[in-house]
């Protein structure tokens, strides 16, 4: 490492600290501490939701896709907006009106608090392992590109996250993504300048290569299942964010930041429409880094093996002094935006979904020391659990990943149930879910054989349609079981039907208090 770039990684990690310290003094509730006291600028939840969504990994795994073939993983990234243009003026304000902080309340006030505590916990455990996987690759990656041992990377990254997360509660998260952003897009378009203007061929040559050579396409449009076509990445793409929108305690958290519904709506489209524009950017840095070295003819060394490490090559050997630190500080910084977001959230399932349900009776103050607890308890767990993983070669923990996105699996389903059936029931919910459980273990353990050979029983369709197999299982299960099995349905005020008339009630007498608009009490539920 050059020291222009050191001396600008040093000055961002101490910009985050200084966030932290700025907002230390004014965490004093837990309503500070985990929804910003529900008073952050629409812009910056926008910012903030583009920083918690494109993480280390797509720094990495978006250049060395379009490297090595072309723009497929952008069609799902399409429905991260179209989703919110078809449930954003729903979701948002329900989710604001409905809950108070974990978006799991809304599945206790449906179906009880068993199934409450399943989908905490099932998203907790999905994103725990993630937590570990992202302290692994960004050490991974940084110790490729700047010769650090990844031993003393994980734990550093983790101490500086912990600390101002610690400390500036969901504030310090909130405008260290704001500074993210910015850091961002000036990494993108260093990155994106140097790779049009460096070959003496031109932008114009650059550009006219990649497209000619198809390395913009977004994949096949054949109509099949078993190949990761046109139509299977949208199916993907439309469950997977209707689950980011509608039971991803991460996002659901930036709707009750805002300081009113509007504010929050045009934020999360701010966030949403941002992240295009950044996945077709590292989309083509990585077509322009294939016709780069095409057209220039340079080549390169027998130690790239694999696509997605001809970036960061590209990155120390071509960038200035200076600039590749600022490309190295937004990668950074985009692995603990994510994570401090991660902390967050996991702050307020253990607190709102357990330790208050488990202790009704504790006092404001305890909640607040329980959340802090949970910050630091869960960045040492998955920095712990990043360093097993460097020393195992990750085969234990990849393990683990599969079953966790296994039981995570369904909660966009689960929530479809919720939300569109106002006759479902806890019993029709269980069912739903252990059908959605069963059928997605099923896929992946027989997918092609590949685990579990059962002949002409193996799941043969591509592993992007289980996610939206299992959810339809939810709801179709969930559907059926509710009418077939005794039970009576609870708070059916809280479905789709519902919602319109309390929203013209609310429409006709308009309150300023948020916190009014609260039907149930995390107290009183069954």
């Amino acid at each position: 490492m050059r020291t222009a770039d050191v001396l600008v990684i040093a000055a961002y990690v101490a910009g985050l600290t200084a966030i932290g310290l700025r907002f230390s003094r004014r965490q004093n509730t837990t309503d500070e501490y985990f929804v910003g006291g529900r008073s952050i600028p629409g812009w910056a939840t926008g910012l903030s939701l583009l920083a918690t969504i494109i993480t280390s990994v797509t720094f990495i795994a978006y250049p060395g896709s379009s490297y090595a073939g072309n723009w497929s993983l952008m069609v799902p990234g399409l429905l991260f907006v179209g989703v919110l243009a078809l449930t954003g003026r729903i979701i948002v304000p329900f989710f604001r009106h409905v809950v108070q902080m974990s978006v799991y309340e809304y599945f206790g006030h449906r179906f009880g608090r068993g199934v409450r505590l399943y989908a905490s916990l099932a998203f907790a455990a999905g994103h725990f392992s993630k937590m570990a996987f992202v302290f692994y690759l960004l050490a991974l990656t940084l110790a490729g590109m700047t010769g650090w041992p990844v031993q003393w990377i994980i734990p550093v990254t983790a101490a500086i996250t912990i600390f101002y997360t610690l400390l500036g509660g969901l504030k310090a998260v909130v405008w260290s993504d704001v500074v993210q952003g910015f850091v961002l897009w000036a990494g993108i378009l260093v990155s994106l300048g140097y790779l049009l203007f460096l070959p003496a061929q031109g932008p114009r040559t650059m550009l006219a290569d990649v497209w000619e050579h198809g390395k913009m396409s977004l994949g096949s449009t054949a109509f099949r299942f078993d190949q990761p076509t046109i139509t299977v990445l949208v199916i993907y793409g439309f469950f997977f964010y209707l689950q980011k929108y509608t039971a991803d305690q991460t996002v659901v958290q930036r709707y009750l930041i805002a300081k009113s519904d509007k504010s929050a709506l045009r934020g999360i489209a701010l966030g949403a429409g941002l992240c295009i524009p950044v996945w077709a950017a590292f989309m083509l840095i990585g077509s322009l880094l294939w016709s780069f070295y095409r057209v220039t003819g340079e080549q390169l060394p027998k130690t790239i093996t694999r696509p997605d490490q001809v970036f960061p090559h590209f990155l120390l050997t071509h960038l200035p002094p200076g600039l590749a630190g600022l490309f190295i500080a937004a990668l950074l910084g985009a692995a603990m935006a994510m994570l401090a977001s991660d902390m967050n959230c996991f702050s307020v399932i253990a607190t709102e979904d357990f330790y208050r349900l488990a202790r009704p009776r504790s006092t404001d103050r305890e909640r607040l020391r329980m959340g802090r607890v949970t910050v630091v308890a869960c960045g040492i767990a998955a920095s712990l659990m990043a360093m097993q993983l460097a020393h195992s070669a990750g085969s234990a923990l990849s393990l683990y990943y599969t079953l966790t996105s296994v039981v995570a699996g369904g909660l966009a389903g689960l929530f479809l149930l919720a939300f569109l059936v106002p006759r479902a029931t806890r019993a029709g919910a269980v069912a739903g879910l252990v059908a959605g459980l069963l059928l997605t273990l099923w896929g992946v353990l027989t997918e092609n054989g590949k685990i579990l050979n059962l002949g002409r029983w193996n799941f043969t369709w591509h592993d992007y349609m289980l996610g939206a197999l299992g959810n339809l299982a939810v709801l179709g299960v969930g559907l059926a079981a509710s009418v077939m099995l005794p039970g009576m349905p609870r708070a059916r005020d809280l479905t789709w039907q519902g919602w319109r008339h309390r929203r013209l009630s609310m429409a006709a007498a308009p309150v300023s208090n948020l916190s009014t608009h609260f039907t149930y009490s995390i107290d009183r539920e069954p």
